[in-house]
């Protein structure tokens, strides 16, 4: 059985070929550039100022605005919240052996029937992606029964700018639709171990360098 997440499935979709080495043979290893470290930074202080009250140091207090509207949304908050599902899609521990899919949501409240699930980001905001929010609905969804609709958003806190999505529980068939593809692909890898390059503007950062694609930045 696979294991995946959204950044996993990401990085088939993106090249077969490295996430075959990073992920399967890890016979090479995905190094994290200096704006992902970046990223990590600022989501933990982003998450201690949400969840914890702790003060914003001056570099990062100008992204003090939009977290403040944000903690006057009522409900439990629940902060770095882990999820998972079996293969059935129900609901599991998050490092269960029995796990299909999990992931971590930066923020997730939640108030009876209704929740709000927040994704920080430190990139740039001109190509947003919501696949993330609609799995961690999706995954949302089954651990939380009695919840019926959310709202999640893609906050892009270096651009002060917002990307919005809303969802129905009755919607999760349809949620699902943008993965499954996807994953039918990755099981047809597993199953005929075949692990196809996808040449493109990211061969300069992927770390197999025995690649025929492979180029120097």
């Amino acid at each position: 059985m696979i294991q995946w997440s959204f950044s996993s499935l990401k990085d088939f979709i993106n090249c077969p070929k490295q996430y075959y080495h990073t992920k399967v043979a890890q016979d090479f290893v995905k190094k994290a550039s200096e704006q992902m470290l970046y990223g990590t930074e600022v989501h933990k202080a982003l998450e201690d100022y949400v969840c914890k009250g702790v003060p914003l140091v001056k570099n990062y207090q100008r992204f003090q605005p939009p977290l403040d509207a944000i903690l006057e949304i009522e409900g439990d908050r629940y902060c770095e919240y882990q999820m998972a599902l079996t293969r059935e899609r129900q609901p599991c521990e998050f490092d269960s052996d029995t796990r299909w899919v999990r992931g971590i949501v930066d923020l997730l409240v939640v108030d009876g029937a209704d929740a709000y699930i927040i994704d920080y980001k430190t990139g740039s905001n001109r190509y947003p992606d919501p696949k993330q929010l609609k799995l961690m609905a999706l995954m949302t969804y089954a651990h939380f029964p009695q919840v019926e609709r959310i709202r999640a958003g893609l906050l892009f806190v270096m651009h002060n700018s917002f990307v919005n999505e809303e969802y129905t529980r009755d919607q999760a068939g349809k949620l699902w639709e943008n993965f499954i593809p996807h994953l039918d692909q990755l099981e047809m890898a597993f199953a005929n171990n075949m692990w196809m390059a996808k040449p493109g503007g990211l061969c300069g950062w992927c770390p197999v360098n025995t690649c025929k694609f492979y180029r120097e930045r």
